[in-house]
């Protein structure tokens, strides 16, 4: 773990210094981050086109939607699988070009390549544990269900941090995985929570400002739900597709610089907690003669049993 002691973001962190990390590591390494996400912003966003929704929405039946659906499962898949491969890259990068010069994007690219089929089976594993997290959590309403939600984004940004950094098997990576995100469980799940509002807040603004230049065709939606063929059209607008692709680009490392940021912080209260435990604990430990006085020799003048 030496090399990854003179990483930017390995310390013990608070909130505060948390959030200015993430800051200042995006600010330092803005140009790469925004073309690496800008490439992987376009992908996304053009596959999505070839995802027709218009029909979805005079459609009211369930199973008649579930049936329209089924065409898509295959596209949407892919664009997910294609979106992991992605966020596997933008992770190596984030934890390995800090630390050496010679680790440049395409480095890191191939480099990351030995992650991605571990790093797709957890993520499977993940979706049916999250799955039956949220149906548990159901049973608690709507506490129970965002409270799922935390715990299984919590334990989602530990994963590709603790599989590139460890180097482990997909068994250790769950274990760690689930070791880190109990430790100091409160604080993660908080981190997190303050995390995915932050985030939330930064994809809604910056959603309402690529919708500027479309404005007539958003208003006469809000005003007239029949028009919602108009907005399912703009999304397929090349301008709108650009300015997406742009805003996806700016917010997309945010999400794996904060997993390092939680990984190193929960790495390095570990490393503490363990240069401060006694290196011998049998020299401290507490025996059952220690609980007793020891008896004074004969010849000590005060044993009470010394015969004068």
């Amino acid at each position: 773990m030496d090399q990854f002691s003179k990483h930017p973001l390995y310390r013990k962190h608070n909130i505060d210094t948390a959030m200015s990390s993430l800051w200042d590591f995006y600010k330092a390494k803005f140009l790469p981050l925004m073309l690496i996400s800008l490439v992987m912003s376009f992908a996304m966003q053009y596959a999505a086109t070839f995802i027709n929704i218009k029909e979805l929405q005079t459609v009211t039946d369930p199973m008649v939607m579930i049936a329209m659906l089924k065409p898509f499962i295959v596209p949407i898949l892919i664009i997910s699988v294609v979106n992991l491969l992605f966020t596997t890259i933008l992770q190596y990068y984030i934890i390995y070009n800090p630390l050496s010069s010679e680790n440049n994007f395409f480095v890191c690219l191939l480099n990351s390549l030995k992650y991605f089929i571990p790093f797709l089976i957890i993520m499977v594993l993940l979706a049916f544990a999250g799955s039956i997290a949220i149906v548990l959590g159901l049973l608690a309403l709507v506490v129970g269900v965002f409270f799922s939600i935390l715990y299984i984004a919590t334990i989602y940004l530990f994963i590709l941090p603790v599989m590139m950094v460890e180097d482990g098997s997909i068994g250790h990576t769950i274990s760690r995985t689930l070791t880190l995100t109990h430790r100091k469980f409160w604080t993660n799940i908080g981190w997190t929570a303050v995390f995915i509002i932050l985030l939330l807040v930064i994809s809604v603004i910056m959603s309402g400002i690529i919708l500027i230049p479309f404005t007539g065709n958003f208003i006469k939606t809000l005003m007239s739900p029949d028009n919602a063929s108009k907005m399912a059209d703009m999304t397929t607008n090349p301008l709108y597709i650009i300015l997406s692709a742009i805003v996806g680009a700016l917010t997309l490392p945010i999400m794996p610089i904060f997993a390092a940021i939680l990984y190193f912080n929960g790495k390095a209260n570990e490393e503490q907690a363990q240069t401060i435990t006694p290196q011998n604990p049998e020299n401290t430990r507490v025996r059952v003669e220690d609980l007793y006085a020891k008896p004074y020799a004969d010849d000590h003048p005060d044993n009470p049993e010394k015969k004068d």
